[in-house]
């Protein structure tokens, strides 16, 4: 962030960088002034959290010392405010020497199992230990040894944490989830649940973003990369991929594409290179999302206008796994407020299983579903007993963006050079309002095209609900539905979900429907994207990509797709009928009562 653009005078803080004349705002750190200027100050803990209003982290990780004249001591650069006059250095022998002495006694707590590390390549601490040129650690003591933990989504390897803390304030302060702190003290001091507990028994709710911001290999992904390798070299096997909307938008980014290149066919074109036997899309289980979801928030305020009190509103959307555990865990008396429909992604596997697979002559337990999603919670979606029949996933696994990506690399597909491919069909035929689910406000977009149709009866000619898009972490809108005034919300980032939320449990809201993500800017921030590490412009440009799609779409509207149309006439029925609901909708749990009992 650069702070020393289009500053009034008054407003300005006047100081020198490297005996470079700066100007920044109020408030505004030194590592913050520093590289706003384009000087550059090494940094382990350090976020940028300017865009959620949160104070940066307490200065826990000493590299960004810098000297300021008439101090004593080197100054933590981001936790340092500027000041009128302030002169800093960042490059004197005093400080590489500091910093290059700390970096030493970080690692010499610190495995060098680097050429097997998850993180290796892509490792800040990698990065530094280069650039300060640490070649050998001079320091020998006692090494952590921590019991490494493997969930569904996350792995944690607490051996490789170097306190930085920065999974610590995204869970506490960002999404306000509450599943990791700092426990014990001294040599054994480490982060994670209370009392140490795994994280399966924890608050956590696999989001993702305590993986997206650690800077070294504490906390990665739980990968299955190595699993679906197997399974595609298994004859007796039909494997088949879906790919969530938001990892076209992203994708791109991993083999130096600028952020908001959309890469729909030539990603399609590396699955089948990959050797899936079809590579269909999750858009086209958004869209049937849209169809039930849709038909049950009408059915909800169709009640409710007949005067029936006891109908649950706000509806809130159910498509966010992460978000699912949130209020299971943290608002366990409004489980009867989220529509009950399943994801797009288990939508999308029971149709695969439970239809798809009758069609192509393939036995359930010989179809191997796939998901290419943005997001480490689907990994645990995935393992919930209730999306599962007889021991059997609708869905087997899911991929998150970051390893697809890595896999195109190991399989020397050459991406850039790839032609566009098409998704097969019928679950790969998708509308324009499937798309724009990867967006913060898209699902309640998408939601509104059909509702507004469905419930005036009129043809809706302008589809964009303008009032709906943007990153703010709370958006409200009114939407006029032909004389009724339908109020809605969106939150996206967990910390402003809890804000809803408080205001629905105490009335202080008249949300009809509300739609929640849990990650910054929905699920083109999501925990397995390529890392953005709170980058606004990155998301925004992501966001542009997908509804940049979708206003090429020959259809735009859930409902106009002719193949959702056709599994319906000849196979579920209706929206919200007994087949839809036994096969397309769920159940939630009280998960703090399961906590608490343990």
């Amino acid at each position: 962030m650069n702070n020393t653009q289009s500053l009034p005078m008054e407003s300005t803080i006047k100081l020198q960088i490297d005996r470079r004349d700066v100007a920044v705002a109020p408030g505004t750190s030194i590592l913050e002034a520093a590289r706003g200027a384009g000087i550059h100050v090494p940094s382990l803990c350090y976020m940028n959290l300017r865009d959620t209003c949160i104070s940066n982290l307490p200065a826990s990780c000493r590299i960004c010392v810098v000297e300021v004249e008439g101090r004593r001591n080197l100054a933590p650069a981001c936790s340092t405010r500027c000041e009128e006059g302030m002169k800093v250095t960042t490059t004197s022998a005093r400080v590489m020497n500091a910093q290059k002495t700390v970096l030493e006694l970080i690692l010499s707590d610190h495995p060098t199992d680097c050429l097997i590390c998850p993180k290796s390549g892509n490792c800040d601490l990698q990065e530094m230990a280069a650039r300060l040129k640490i070649r050998e650690v001079p320091f020998k003591g006692e090494q952590s040894s921590h019991v490494k933990e493997s969930s569904p989504s996350i792995i944690r390897d607490m051996n490789k944490c170097i306190y930085c803390r920065r999974c610590e304030m995204m869970c506490n302060k960002v999404q306000t989830v509450g599943a990791l702190a700092a426990v014990n003290r001294g040599f054994n001091a480490t982060i994670a649940p209370a009392f140490e507990r795994p994280l399966g028994e924890s608050e956590c709710t696999y989001c993702g973003q305590c993986v997206a911001v650690c800077p070294v290999g504490a906390l990665t992904e739980n990968d299955h990369t190595n699993r679906l390798l197997a399974d595609l070299a298994d004859p007796s096997k039909t494997v088949i991929v879906q790919t969530a909307p938001a990892v076209r938008a992203a994708l791109g980014e991993e083999f130096g594409l600028p952020a908001g290149t959309s890469v729909t066919g030539r990603m399609v074109s590396a699955l089948r290179a990959l050797g899936f036997d079809k590579v269909f899309d999750t858009d086209f289980a958004a869209d049937l999302t849209i169809m039930e979801e849709g038909s049950e928030l009408l059915d909800r305020l169709a009640r409710f206008l007949d005067g029936d009190k006891t109908v649950a509103l706000p509806i809130l959307t159910s498509c966010c796994p992460a978000w699912v555990n949130f209020f299971e865990h943290h608002f366990p008396d409004m489980l009867d407020i989220p529509s009950s429909a399943r994801s797009p992604q288990q939508m999308f596997g029971a149709i695969a299983k439970n239809w798809w697979a009758r069609e192509a002559g393939v036995k359930r337990e010989d179809l191997v579903v796939v998901s290419i999603m943005p997001c480490l919670a689907k990994k645990y979606e995935c393992a919930r007993d209730e999306f599962k029949e007889n021991g059997d996933p609708d869905v087997n696994y899911s991929l998150s963006t970051r390893e697809l990506a890595g896999l195109i690399k190991r399989a020397n597909v050459e991406f850039d050079s790839l032609p566009d491919g098409d998704f097969d069909r019928p679950m790969g035929e998708s509308t324009g309002a499937g798309v724009i689910f990867g967006a913060t406000g898209g699902v309640m977009e998408a939601a509104l095209r059909t509702a507004h149709e469905l419930y005036t009866g009129k043809k809706l000619e302008n589809v964009n609900f303008e009032s709906v898009r943007g990153l703010q972490g709370i958006k409200k809108a009114t939407v006029d539905l032909d004389g009724f005034e339908l109020k809605i919300g969106i939150a996206h980032g967990l910390g402003n979900a809890r804000a809803l939320l408080e205001e629905i449990r105490e009335k202080r809201c008249e949300y009809h429907a509300i739609e929640i993500m849990a990650c910054p800017g929905g699920c083109i921030g999501g925990g397995g994207q390529p890392l953005h590490h709170g980058d606004s412009a990155r998301l925004k440009a992501r966001a542009r990509a997908l509804y940049a799609e979708d206003a090429g779409k020959p259809s735009r509207k859930s409902h106009e797709n002719p193949c959702i149309i056709k599994l319906y006439e000849e196979f579920l029925g209706k929206p919200l009928g007994e087949k839809a609901h036994h096969l397309l909708h769920t159940s939630y749990f009280n998960k703090g009562k399961a906590i608490q009992e343990r």
